[in-house]
């Protein structure tokens, strides 16, 4: 009798479930998975060597492009890594700006990772839910910074600008009656600090939406429980880091653990799974929607109470306002210096990590002293979590990988840098 032999199958890049341009090649017996390799290399944009090449500042909207679901928290990093290399002191009313945006986009990257994974494990209406939410976040970073995705907002030495006083406004259409325009301008006659207060207290009801269609919802649950099992050493050993640490019960968080900017003044709870399931990272992930709301309301009541400058007052870091450049040709010629030639930072190196939704989310610079780093290297928590999806996706069915690649949260902007 012939022996039958193990059929391989391209998952991707064209699947739809393969989160950007992932080819996984799976060893099949039957419907169930031996092996599973993922291919990178499809992407690849040179974004660590290109760094080489242009100036510190140049460089920083290539952070937004990484990890393109999570950009304000890449520019995070970046600038706290440039900000050790000078020495240099953020004024606090930037640091919680900075936790206050980054928070933002905590909530932007795990609603699309909700409804994305709900999408890919047949949960269709979820990804209408969380759009609707990320419409008003996107709102929120084109009012600082004038665009919806990439940023730029966080420089070096604090934040490109102070929070604006007005929210753009609807305009009345041949499409829309005027009713329907006063009701969607409603949250938006304040500044943006009021806005997103509004928002803020509104988002929790939208949480509970969720969570009433998944979270006792049977289908979802045989998609997710029991799936891409990992236990608290394993993950640890594979170099897991934030809700897929957590989700195996590893109380690891750099917010908590190794406090950033104004992290430790803040008051947030850290949800851990306990069996180390996809169902389990659901929950993790859900959890962390409602503290990072926390953390905002705080940031908003703080920053209401606390005016003060948002950059560093260095003009070899940072350009001077309009007002002194006017008067003075020395503040002037800081300000063409600095964008012609960028700023020198000292010689040496330096590696600062974030608490990016996704994990740990490092930035490793070398510098020689001159204008643009030396060496750029970046540590993305995607790239280790996808290097354990042979492991986790081993016994399971077909549909689960599905689910394996959805609870991991792979963008490949950051994967496959």
């Amino acid at each position: 009798m012939a022996e039958i032999k193990n059929y391989t199958l391209n998952f991707g890049p064209q699947h739809p479930a393969a989160h950007g341009v992932l080819r996984l090649v799976l060893e099949l017996d039957g419907e169930v998975i031996q092996r599973a390799d993922p291919h990178i290399g499809l992407l690849h944009r040179a974004t660590e060597k290109l760094a080489e090449t242009r100036t510190y500042i140049q460089t920083l909207p290539y952070m937004d492009r990484l990890d393109y679901v999570s950009m304000m928290c890449n520019e995070h990093a970046y600038c706290l890594a440039i900000e050790k290399l000078l020495g240099l002191e953020v004024p606090v009313r930037a640091k919680y700006i900075r936790v206050m945006f980054s928070e933002i986009t905590r909530l932007l990257n795990h609603l699309l990772w909700l409804g994305a994974h709900g999408l890919d494990c047949g949960a269709m209406n979820m990804l209408i839910y969380c759009f609707r939410e990320r419409e008003d976040l996107f709102d929120m970073y084109e009012a600082v910074s004038g665009a919806r995705m990439h940023a730029a907002y966080f420089r070096p030495g604090g934040v490109y600008r102070d929070l604006p006083d007005s929210m753009p406004q609807y305009q009345a259409s041949k499409v829309k009656n005027q009713r329907a325009i006063d009701r969607l301008n409603e949250d938006r006659q304040g500044s943006l600090l009021d806005f997103i207060e509004a928002f803020t207290k509104r988002f929790p009801k939208y949480v509970d939406e969720y969570e009433t269609l998944l979270t006792e919802n049977r289908i979802w649950k045989q998609r997710t429980v029991g799936i891409g099992v990992v236990s608290p050493e394993r993950a640890l050993n594979l170099g897991f880091t934030g809700p897929m640490l957590r989700g195996s019960g590893v109380a690891w968080d750099l917010r908590k653990k190794q406090p950033y900017e104004v992290y430790d003044k803040m008051d947030f709870d850290i949800p851990l799974g306990k069996t180390g399931d996809s169902y389990d990272r659901y929950l993790v992930r859900v959890q962390e929607l409602r503290e990072a709301n926390k953390i905002i309301q705080q940031c908003v009541a703080w920053l209401r109470a606390n005016p003060g400058p948002v950059i560093t007052d260095n003009h070899k870091v940072a350009p001077p306002d309009r007002e002194s450049m006017k008067a003075n040709m020395e503040e002037l010629i800081h300000h063409f210096k600095l964008f012609s030639e960028g700023m020198r930072v000292p010689e040496g190196e330096s590696y600062a990590a974030v608490e990016h939704p996704k994990g740990e989310f490092g930035i490793y610079i070398v510098s020689d002293g001159a204008n643009k780093p030396y060496r750029l290297k970046i540590r993305a928590p995607g790239f280790a979590h996808l290097a354990a999806m042979d492991e986790m996706s081993r016994g399971h069915m077909i549909a689960d990988a599905v689910a394996v690649i959805g609870t991991m949260d792979i963008v490949f902007g950051e994967i496959d840098r």
